[in-house]
């Protein structure tokens, strides 16, 4: 999708990539929530999670999987991480296109938002 910031991103160089293999890519985040805060974008343009279909079940298990080595590799596993999907504007999504957000170094409260 041409017009789509995060399928640009996809198809070349920039931004500088924490993570990368065929299935997605992942970044740090613009506006950071915590001191770790990472964006876990698959490479397929998928809007929002309304819009998943069950042939995307296996890239959301990879997305959760590569969340959970670069919070190992970050050194946050011990102590805790939080994983988000914004899902449309009332929920804060702002680029629609899928991405995981991934949070750590901090403690988080509950409820969140």
């Amino acid at each position: 999708m041409t017009d789509c910031l995060f399928c640009t991103f996809a198809a070349g160089p920039m931004p500088p990539r924490v993570f990368e293999d065929d299935r997605c890519l992942a970044i740090a985040d613009i506006n950071p929530q915590a001191p770790t805060h990472l964006l876990v974008i698959p490479r397929v343009h998928v809007a929002t999670l309304n819009d998943l279909t069950r042939e995307h079940e296996p890239l959301i298990g990879h997305l959760v999987g590569v969340a959970a080595k670069l919070m190992r590799d970050q050194g946050h596993a011990e102590a805790g991480w939080r994983t988000l999907f914004n899902v449309n504007r009332d929920a804060g999504q702002t680029v629609f296109h899928l991405h995981l957000h991934v949070l750590g170094g901090r403690q988080f409260g509950w409820p969140p938002g």
